[in-house]
């Protein structure tokens, strides 16, 4: 573990945002689900939930270029499950839909507490989840095409909610209590002897100020 290394785990760390994640409702090819867990790890996303289609596709895999080492992808059976446990956690759920009460996906405030809800490639989110969110939201379009890739689409919703989170200071202070932080930051610096004391029931060593295990 370098200095340089370490400095910059402990820097992206601290920007997670644990307010901000990402609902894959059926998204299915496994290249546009690792595109949006990539996507999720580069504006600062700690978690991510996806209920996957299971019958007649392959197994998705999160290999996103390594971003799987540091967004957590939580798999569920249902929407509805996943949906009232984040509003329960107090998100504002928001899928991308069109429909007559859709709006811009700009004029939303993401500085609040978000779930961005993406549906599957083809044929977007079902009317159940369609209707057991707060607000539909689209990314207005000038062409022919009516719709974008959907890791495409979520990639610019994602980075609207980073602008106005940087603007708002969003980054700038850790959102993670002390004990979550130094259990993350020590699974991301020494993922290997992370699973070794899962294994063993062990905690984790404690670590120094560049990173290294503390000698006592």
């Amino acid at each position: 573990m370098t200095p340089a290394r370490f400095k910059k785990i402990k820097q992206i760390l601290r920007a997670r945002q644990t307010d901000l994640t990402v609902v894959m409702d059926w998204v299915h090819k496994p290249h546009n689900f690792n595109a949006i867990i990539r996507s999720c790890d580069a504006v600062g996303v700690l978690e991510a939930h996806y209920i996957p289609v299971e019958d007649g596709y392959r197994p998705l895999t999160n290999t996103a270029k390594g971003s799987q080492k540091y967004v957590t992808a939580h798999k569920h059976d249902d929407f509805i499950a996943v949906a009232s446990h984040l509003k329960k956690q107090g998100h504002q759920l928001l899928v991308a839909h069109l429909s007559d009460q859709a709006v811009d996906y700009r004029a939303i405030d993401y500085t609040q507490p978000t779930a961005i809800v993406m549906g599957a490639e083809l044929d977007g989110v079902s009317q159940a989840t369609a209707d057991a969110v707060d607000q539909h939201i689209i990314i207005p379009m000038l062409g022919m095409v009516e719709s974008l890739n959907v890791s495409v689409a979520c990639a610019l919703i994602l980075y609207e909610a980073q602008r106005q989170r940087e603007s708002a200071g969003m980054y700038e202070n850790c959102s993670l209590d002390k004990k979550t932080y130094d259990q993350i930051l020590f699974e991301w610096c020494w993922p290997k002897i992370a699973d070794l004391c899962k294994k063993t029931g062990k905690p984790y060593p404690l670590l120094d100020e560049h990173g290294e295990f503390k000698s006592f």
